[in-house]
């Protein structure tokens, strides 16, 4: 919802600025948005996807170009710029989505269960991406995750949301403090109980 994917199904929200109801595309121009499922095209070239796409959020020919160089550059994509994307690995791949995010210089990024599938030095790689945006790019990180440890590590604010509803909104410190669990794995067991739910 707050990507305006879906419409709010009650509320509102406002979004790097824009009412998610009343000015969606203005939203959506203010956001990076990478899915779970990769978003380049497999027959594309790397450095041609990224520059298509900030064509398509309004950049010159050549401001696109010199921000796909900046990208690839500073995600570590810079070699493997003329290949296909279908010869990437996962993380490759993940990071080629990262530079297709942040090519228009949103100032708040959405990173839909980043890590999903990779492997576990693939997924320190990522981890270490997402530190740099926050420091290189000043940019603000919407992280959504199933894996506890990586909010841990990652996250200033952490919100736990159970059935729909917030139920927990603190810092991983603070969270485990008050629940006096030592992982945010815990924090999540002592919230919401231990029993599978069919929903």
């Amino acid at each position: 919802m707050l990507t305006t994917l879906l419409p709010p199904t009650a509320g509102t929200a406002v979004v790097a600025g824009c009412d998610i109801r009343t000015d969606p595309a203005g939203a959506r121009r203010r956001i990076g948005y990478i899915g779970q499922g990769h978003g380049a095209g497999d027959y594309f070239r790397v450095r041609d996807e990224v520059v298509t796409q900030g064509r398509l959020y309004g950049l010159s020919r050549t401001d696109a170009k010199k921000r796909a160089d900046e990208l690839l550059t500073v995600l570590d994509l810079e070699p493997l710029a003329t290949r296909a994307v279908s010869t990437l690995s996962g993380g490759q791949r993940r990071r080629l989505d990262i530079a297709i995010g942040l090519v228009h210089r949103p100032p708040l990024l959405f990173l839909d269960e980043p890590s999903t599938g990779l492997d576990p030095q693939n997924r320190a790689n990522l981890a270490e991406v997402i530190r740099r945006l926050r420091v290189e790019y000043e940019t603000t990180i919407f992280l959504t995750t199933h894996y506890l440890e990586e909010a841990d590590a990652l996250a200033e604010r952490v919100i736990v949301i159970d059935d729909g509803e917030v139920i927990a909104d603190d810092s991983p410190a603070k969270l485990k403090a008050d629940h006096d669990r030592s992982t945010l794995d815990g924090v999540f067991l002592a919230l919401t109980g231990r029993s599978l739910r069919d929903q």
